[in-house]
């Protein structure tokens, strides 16, 4: 059976498409194929807000610029024989003044003894909410506002359904989330947050351009998962009856590249990983993975360093960025300019917790972690020694780097993928050269000095497929075919992956990743709920 959405129900839908029904029969088309406006908000108001243009007799007299406009109505009052509107496109609003005897409605075919005005139509045909287009002339009101004193309107798109609030805006956050739509049209910050993340990931790809860096595709969908600790979406593919699974990294498939020569490649796209939702965290997130040939994981330490320098003075002209500490909301100032300082993982637990892991057994640090509260009893009972010394960190000393910091030389059970140390007592406690740079108390990059050893690479790769069939689902399973990749040979190589929607959320000054997510994940809701969101409006 076809039910109809809850919204058509609502009264506002009932009222106006019972308008649009009446407009339709006055011969106008609600929904024309095309427009071309010869200007936008932005335009407007730079090159004629203070410049001298004439008055509203002038314009009636077309005396004036003539301009062609167009935008959704966001303001609309009735004063005598004129009306004066707002049009909202996408940088900005413009005044515009309907006149009941010099204003024409494109399409409007009037019948009867006494036809109606134009004007009178717009007045009570039209809603909030409308695309309209207008064609007319220039002229500064009284009070010196720019407005378009229009000859001709063109509806361009009868809305169904009324704005949030008057207009006024969205003050619950979850249905800004759900309903980004509404969100662009009633906050400007919004739209503003969306167009700096565009001119961030141009600024990153002419950055890694500039440096030689290839950018690259590969595949979403894997038959094996690997370069990451997370637990993958799975699917099938039904012409091959085969499981697939979603990438959680962009890792393999790119080592794979300068295995076959490409000596630096990198690619931003989407990742998956089923896992929890958060201020920091999204079912699926866009990554940005960078492998350079001859390189090691300093080379990436500078790489990132300058990358956010660049960000900054690109950005806002200075490497100083004033935001709130997310985990206190006091704003705090960081300086963003290389070189930042380095502290090695267990240096970092020594100076924030005082606590000094060389000196602990298995079992003391055991205990640390589970009188912390912070890691889930049945998991820690599946964390080696590197394992537990990493959840020390994150517990006890992550949180508290807010000024930029690389935290260099983790244990190697972090990671499968990574060059052991070069210094000998490194080696022999089983540090690899990994860092991760972190922020605010939060990671915004990961990054080794990669392991090209076929042999070892195999010995490690075993060791994290254990840890699967064991019942650790964020372990990966053995990839064979990387395996043969690297005995063909890979050179040494640095590689680094910088998470792009916690590197906006830090250059934006955002709380929650989903802030810098035009759609993020949302808990899907019955059409009743969804019915219950709409905001109800009076007549103009």
């Amino acid at each position: 059976m076809n039910h109809k959405p809850e919204y058509h129900s609502h009264e506002e839908f009932i009222n106006r498409s019972n308008k649009l029904k009446e407009i339709q029969e006055l011969g106008i088309d609600p929904y024309p194929h095309q427009f071309h406006p010869t200007h936008h908000a932005a335009m407007l108001h730079q090159e004629f807000d203070n410049e001298t243009i004439g008055s509203s007799e002038d314009a009636a007299l077309n005396k004036t610029i003539h301009v062609v406009f167009s935008g959704r109505l966001v303001l609309f009052r009735a004063m005598g024989k004129n009306a004066f509107a707002h049009l909202q496109d996408s940088t900005g609003r413009v005044q515009v003044m309907f006149n009941r005897d010099l204003t024409t409605l494109e399409g409007y075919t009037p019948s009867g003894d006494q036809p109606t005005k134009p004007l009178k139509v717009i007045e009570k045909k039209f809603d909030l909410g409308d695309f309209v287009g207008v064609e007319g002339h220039l002229f500064h009101t009284q009070k010196g506002e720019l407005t378009i004193f229009v000859k001709k309107a063109t509806l361009l798109s009868k809305s169904l359904l009324p704005l949030a609030e008057k207009h006024s805006g969205l003050a619950d956050k979850e249905t800004r989330y759900r309903k980004r739509w509404l969100d662009l049209i009633s906050n400007q910050k919004v739209c503003d947050t969306f167009r700096k993340r565009s001119k961030i990931l141009r600024i990153i790809r002419d950055y890694f351009e500039n440096q030689n860096f290839l950018e690259v595709e590969t595949p979403v969908l894997q038959s094996i998962y690997g370069g990451a600790e997370a637990r993958p979406f799975k699917t099938l593919l039904n012409a091959l009856e085969q499981e697939m699974f979603m990438r959680i990294s962009l890792e393999i498939p790119l080592k794979k590249l300068i295995v076959g020569g490409f000596e630096k490649v990198f690619e931003i796209g989407r990742v998956y990983r089923n896992e929890g939702i958060d201020r920091n965290h999204n079912p699926e997130f866009t990554l940005l993975e960078a492998y350079a040939a001859y390189w090691d994981y300093n080379d990436m330490m500078a790489l990132m360093e300058n990358l956010l320098e660049t960000l900054a003075v690109k950005l806002y002209d200075t490497t100083t960025l004033a935001v709130h500490n997310p985990h206190t909301e006091e704003v705090v100032e960081l300086d963003v300019k290389a070189p930042w300082p380095r502290l090695t993982m267990k240096e970092a637990i020594k100076k924030f917790a005082d606590i000094d892991v060389d000196s602990l057994s298995d079992d003391a640090l055991y205990t640390r972690l589970k009188e912390s509260g912070h890691v889930d009893e049945e998991r820690l009972k599946l964390l080696s020694r590197g394992l537990m010394i990493a959840a020390l960190f994150e517990v006890y000393a992550e949180p508290k780097l807010i000024q930029p910091h690389h935290i260099i030389d983790h244990p190697q059970d972090t990671t499968p993928l990574c060059k052991l140390h070069r210094n000998e007592k490194e080696r022999q406690d089983a540090i690899v050269e990994r860092f991760e740079s972190f922020i605010l108390g939060g990671e915004i990059c990961n990054a080794y000095s990669e392991l090209n050893d076929p042999i070892q690479q195999r010995e490690l790769l075993e060791k994290q497929a254990m840890r699967l069939e064991q019942g650790d689902e964020e372990a990966s399973p053995l990839d064979e075919e990387f395996i043969e990749a690297i005995c063909q040979g890979m050179p040494p190589t640095g590689g680094i992956g910088i998470g792009i929607d916690r590197l906006i959320m830090l250059l934006t000054d955002s709380h929650s990743i989903r802030d810098v997510l035009l759609f993020p994940w949302m808990k899907p809701v019955s059409h009743s709920d969804q019915s219950s969101a709409h905001s109800s409006e009076s007549d103009k």
